[in-house]
Formats: structure tokens, C-alpha cells, sequence
């Protein structure tokens, strides 16, 4: 159990660090047009798909090893999966054209957000 429970864990540091860090470059590079690459996507797409590995090892915590979950837990972690949908959608959006790194910023701040009140509900 407590090996599941590490991974889970460190999945969600993971994903609550990576996703200030490209939040944070995001916003930075819609003011600074140098900063803007093709690694500050794959990073932002590794950031946010952390958030299904973090959900996998609670979901294999709580299915195998009969642990407790706290249902506020629960919700903030599934929110972050249903918030990085809702982000993907937006991308094309007419309206967004011009503003697609403050989108990514400011959702990588928010998913980090996320992270940081399920981790602490525990």
C-alpha cells in the first residue's frame, strides 16, 4: 500500500510543480514573444496528462487497498481531469485566437491550484 500511496503522492507534486512552471512560462511568453516554443507545449501536454497518472495510483489506492477517501478529495482531483478538458476545448476558439498562452498560463495556475487543495485535504 504505502508504495501506491508514494506514487500518488509524488504524481501529485509532480503535477502541482510542472503546472506552475508552464503556467507560469505561458504567461510569461504571451509578453515575450522568445519564449515561445515548441517545448513550452509538449511540457504544458506532460504537465497536465500527470494529472491521469496521479488519478490512477488514488484509484488503484482506494479500489485495492480499501483506503478511506475523503470526498473532497475525490472532487478536487477529478476536477483537474474535467478542467484540463474544458482548457483543450477552448484552444480553437475563435475569441482565444490571440490569447491561447494566457488560457494555458492561467489554467496551469489554476490545475496547480487544484493539486495543492486535494493534496492538503488528505
Amino acid at each position: 500500500m504505502s508504495t501506491f500511496r508514494d506514487l500518488h503522492i509524488a504524481a501529485g507534486w509532480f503535477f502541482i510543480v510542472s503546472n506552475a512552471i508552464v503556467g507560469g512560462w505561458a504567461i510569461a511568453a504571451q509578453y515575450i514573444p522568445g519564449l515561445r516554443h515548441r517545448t513550452l507545449w509538449w511540457a504544458t501536454a506532460i504537465a497536465q496528462l500527470s494529472a491521469f497518472a496521479t488519478a490512477v495510483f488514488g484509484v488503484v489506492l482506494v479500489s485495492s487497498y480499501d483506503r478511506e477517501l475523503d470526498q473532497f478529495h475525490a472532487l478536487y482531483g477529478f476536477s483537474t481531469i474535467i478542467a484540463i478538458a474544458i482548457l483543450y476545448s477552448y484552444r480553437t476558439s475563435p475569441f482565444i485566437k490571440d490569447k491561447q498562452y494566457l488560457l494555458y498560463g492561467f489554467g496551469g495556475l489554476f490545475l496547480m491550484g487544484l493539486g495543492i487543495r486535494a493534496l492538503f485535504l488528505d
